[in-house]
């Protein structure tokens, strides 16, 4: 595995919180995607297209804060249900290797598979109710 990160989901406060993050671990987003900038940008609502889809901030030692905001048109988060652990590796078999394990007696949220912005990605939760994201940036240079 290349990186384990933090990701956060907030209740459209994400743009909100990461200026926050940024003025306090300094540094500069490495990554701004809303709503509307993806394939279904179409069918979010005026109030919500400007949310935040994905946001990252490097914030030292190879180690990258990441957030999304949960739609209110898709259900709420509550404590507890607002992180998840993101995992980064190798490879695809790496990534299909660990989603399974992880997934073992837990719940496959959304399978592997390539996505819009170019990884090989999938989400579960694991049998102990902890949420992972694991990744494959197979469209980007190692």
């Amino acid at each position: 595995m290349t990186k384990l990160n933090p990701y956060l989901t907030y209740q459209g406060k994400a743009e909100e919180a990461f200026k926050f993050y940024k003025s306090v671990f300094g540094g500069e987003f490495s990554s701004v995607q809303r709503f509307k900038d993806t394939p279904e940008g179409d069918k979010v609502s005026a109030a919500e297209k400007d949310k935040i889809m994905h946001i990252a901030l490097p914030i030292g030692n190879g180690v990258t804060l990441m957030a999304s905001d949960m739609l209110d048109s898709r259900g709420k988060i509550s404590a507890g249900d607002n992180f998840s652990l993101s995992i980064i590796v190798d490879s695809k078999q790496e990534a299909d290797r660990v989603f399974n394990g992880l997934s073992k007696g837990g719940k496959a949220e959304m399978p592997m598979q390539k996505t819009f912005w170019g990884d090989y990605f999938g989400m579960l939760t694991d049998r102990f109710g902890i949420h992972w994201m694991v990744s494959f940036p197979e469209s980007r240079p190692q």
